[in-house]
């Protein structure tokens, strides 16, 4: 396992495994980024009226789970025998999750809250990739790596729109809730992609 491997990310698959990708807010303006998600401006927020546990929790479990995307990205931007189509898609999802990450880190800041759960407050986060499957994608090539990255990503968002799905309705900070709804309808388009991507392999 290299680099990539060592990443925070994989220590949390193997041990305090993450579900979906979500991040809470402040009540900020968005503006859109090259990739068209939207990217809230960091504001400081009432840390007592802002945001709720939904919110908190949203952020801190989206932060590894947006790690690991990247991390599973990287990955594969580092490949030479890939199908374009596939690193096009790692260099888009890697640009879009590293600023949401930075994100989600000023909001928990802004909220004085801790950047991970208390120890005792257990979360499973679906879509998390085991330590075994990030050194089978770091070793694969060619077609087999695409597949792995596919496959593996697809079940990554699904647990992402899972946990946007669960901050929309219960979150409070309404940049989070926004951001959440960006990611939901990312993450579903870009599902749908990697489906059709998958079939042409």
């Amino acid at each position: 396992m290299n680099k990539h491997a060592l990443f925070p990310t994989a220590a949390l698959a193997a041990g305090l495994v993450l579900s979906g990708c979500a991040t809470p807010g402040t009540s900020g303006s968005a503006s859109p980024s090259a990739d068209g998600r939207s990217h809230h401006a960091s504001q400081s927020p009432d840390a007592e009226a802002s945001h709720n546990s939904a919110d908190t929790m949203f952020a801190q479990m989206m932060i590894p789970h947006h790690e690991q995307a990247v991390v599973m990205s990287s990955m594969m931007l580092d490949k030479e025998d890939l199908d374009p189509r596939i690193t096009e898609l790692a260099r888009e999802i890697k640009a879009a999750q590293g600023p949401e990450i930075q994100q989600m880190e000023d909001w928990l800041e802004a909220w004085n809250e801790p950047r991970a759960p208390l120890e005792g407050h257990s979360m499973t986060m679906d879509g998390m990739l085991g330590e075994d499957q990030l050194a089978a994608l770091e070793q694969a090539r060619g077609p087999e790596a695409a597949r792995l990255f596919l496959t593996g990503m697809i079940a990554h968002h699904e647990g992402a729109v899972e946990m946007a799905e669960e901050e929309i309705a219960a979150g409070k900070d309404a940049g989070a809730v926004e951001l959440a709804e960006t990611i939901a309808a990312t993450q579903n388009a870009e599902i749908a992609r990697m489906q059709a991507l998958l079939q042409d392999l």
